[in-house]
């Protein structure tokens, strides 16, 4: 599975942007989809994942209630709305997969990842 993070850029506090991440493979939708982010300085984080049907979500207390993940099957397209951006919302945003149901926040559990898009958000 080949990933590519795309619709980052500058935000006003209080804005809002949306994600997306275009993957390659006729697997695509046997994968359980995830978005992570990584500021300056800072280990990468989980942000939130989506099942491969998309009936399962989870999301990591930083962004429960702002951001929304959101998959297209058919499109083979992974999303992510992010609303209220805060100026601590600035980062790389990357997404990736992996194929079991384990482990959802833990990046070590993810096979693949995709080039971020970089978003910053501003006071």
């Amino acid at each position: 599975v080949q990933l590519q993070a795309s619709g980052g850029g500058l935000a006003q506090a209080g804005g809002s942007l949306r994600l997306s991440c275009a993957a390659s493979g006729r697997t695509f939708r046997s994968y359980v989809m995830g978005w992570f982010r990584q500021a300056p300085g800072k280990e990468r984080e989980f942000l939130a994942a989506i099942s491969w049907s998309g009936g399962t979500t989870v999301y990591a207390d930083s962004v429960k209630g702002r951001f929304t993940i959101s998959r297209d099957n058919a499109k083979n397209m992974v999303y992510l709305q992010m609303n209220s951006l805060k100026p601590e919302d600035t980062a790389v945003y990357c997404c990736a997969a992996k194929p079991d149901v384990s482990g959802w926040s833990n990046r070590y559990k993810y096979d693949y990842w995709g080039q971020g898009t970089l978003v910053t958000v501003s006071s």
